[in-house]
Order: C-alpha cells, then structure tokens, then sequence
C-alpha cells in the first residue's frame, strides 16, 4: 500500500464522519452541563442561609434543665428531664408536656 503525497487527505468514509461529529456534540454536551453544574454549585453554595425566627424567650416550667432543643418551622421541642416540652414557636408558649416513660 502506497503512502499519499503530502498536501492530499484521505476521504473519510461517511459512518466515520458521522461518529466523530457525535462525539464532538457529546463532548461539547458534556463540557457545557459541567461548566453549568459548578456554576450552579458556587450560586447556590455562596448565599447566605435564611435566618431563623426564633422566639424571644422560651419560659421552661420551674425546675426542669434543656437537654436537646430541636427546632421546626411551628414549634420548638426541648427535652428536659423526663419530659419534652413542645413551645409555639412564634409566640414561645407552651404548647404541650409530654411526660417520657
């Protein structure tokens, strides 16, 4: 088999061409959504989270010490000892005691 002269390209057959435009799209594809993943990452990972509303004071009955507060979006939960308080969480009133067994 004999060499082309120089300055002379080969045809590519058509299947080839074709397969290398799809991996070109396919990089080109994958670079994008990258680019767009890490740019959506560093959006989402530099602003500030949104503050909570928290009661003024939460009054806990006479004698009784927190050991866990949890917090949800209506109500705040503290585990004291033997119980758990459940206080409203925009007013900071009691709102259930649950005696733990």
């Amino acid at each position: 088999m004999s060499m082309p002269p120089d300055g002379e390209d080969l045809a590519m057959p058509p299947d080839v061409r074709f397969v290398k435009r799809l991996v070109v799209i396919l990089t080109t594809v994958m670079i994008a959504g990258l680019v767009l993943i890490v740019g959506l990452l560093v959006a989402r990972l530099s602003q500030a989270p949104a503050p909570l509303a928290l009661p003024d004071s939460v009054a806990l009955p006479e004698g009784t010490s927190p050991e866990a507060v949890t917090l949800a979006r209506d109500w705040v939960l503290v585990l004291a000892e033997g119980e758990i308080l459940l206080f409203d969480r925009a007013t900071g009133a009691l709102a259930h005691r649950i005696a733990l067994p």
